[in-house]
């Protein structure tokens, strides 16, 4: 969407203050809210409603996520806080069709700016090159950026359980669903995911990543996958470094896999998807290790 000029204070403006987490998303949610601010300045709440009364219904991502196998959510994201620099993407509407042509479910977007080199133009992009679910993905604080996220054509919105309190979450997961959106609930700690329970969230991920140190232990999706409703889909988050990863995820019981770095690092990131898809194919997961499931793949991160 085009930005429009707005004279009034926006009504869904940010916090003066928020609470501290003392993890690494305390500096990135500091500049996310600077960076929101000047776009309130520019585009007003009013002009984002009006922007999504004018699009088609957002586009559900369970049923592609719940099909037999391990679906994947892949990712444009040119660099992130613990790896830096990754891929200079310059364009993603290439790489998304890349990413649709080998079988993606859906396509996950970074918005960020200041960390993960992403933009609201990026989305723009995606979303008009491909047919397939679209994922903001970003900090999501406020209600403004939820409304940013369906005006500029999202139809999933990432909320971090870490980053909001009881009452933001609900409020938030609310506003996602009534917009016809599908919130992608990610959870890091047994706390994190009785939280998610407790929402009736449809749609969780489970990231690997330690948000207080960066490391990624991939065992956490195990520890946490009694935790978390039998009917929601389950998304593997973060370490997944080769196709022998995806295909642990798949028998740890994901019913998905979000891949972002080894994805843009590939030499043919559609290739990629397609061997995953089919190293985890019911007939074939069922019967081979991991380690025989298919000719290596490029490694990288997630």
């Amino acid at each position: 969407m085009s930005a429009s000029s707005s004279s009034s204070a926006p009504s869904t403006g940010t916090r003066q203050s928020r609470r501290q987490t003392g993890t690494v998303l305390d500096s990135i949610i500091s500049g996310v809210l600077i960076d929101l601010r000047e776009r309130q300045l520019m585009v007003s709440e009013a002009s984002l409603r009006g922007a999504i009364d004018l699009l088609a219904a957002p586009l559900d991502p369970l049923p592609a996520l719940r099909r037999p196998g391990l679906s994947v959510i892949s990712e444009v994201k040119r660099s992130s806080p613990s790896k830096g620099a990754l891929a200079e993407i310059p364009d993603p509407a290439a790489l998304a069709r890349r990413y649709q042509a080998g079988g993606a479910a859906a396509i996950s977007v970074l918005t960020e700016r200041r960390r993960f080199s992403g933009t609201l133009a990026d989305l723009d992009d995606v979303r008009a090159a491909v047919s397939i679910p679209v994922l903001r993905k970003d900090f999501v604080v406020t209600e403004y950026q939820v409304l940013e996220a369906r005006a500029h054509g999202a139809d999933i919105v990432l909320l971090i359980v870490a980053a909001l309190d009881d009452r933001e979450l609900a409020s938030l997961y609310r506003l996602v669903v009534s917009l016809g959106m599908t919130p992608l609930v990610e959870v890091h700690t047994p706390d994190e995911a009785r939280r998610a329970a407790d929402l009736g969230a449809g749609l969780i991920g489970v990231n690997a990543r330690n948000l207080k140190t960066l490391k990624v232990d991939t065992s956490n999706f195990g520890r946490l996958l009694d935790l978390l409703p039998d009917q929601a889909v389950k998304v593997a988050e973060s370490g997944i470094l080769s196709l022998d990863d995806a295909v642990d995820a798949h028998r740890a019981g994901a019913d998905a896999i979000l891949v972002g770095e080894a994805l843009v690092r590939a030499e043919d990131p559609a290739a990629l998807i397609s061997q995953i898809s089919a190293a985890t194919a019911p007939s074939v997961a069922a019967h081979t290790p991991a380690h025989e499931s298919a000719d290596p793949a490029p490694s990288g991160g997630s």
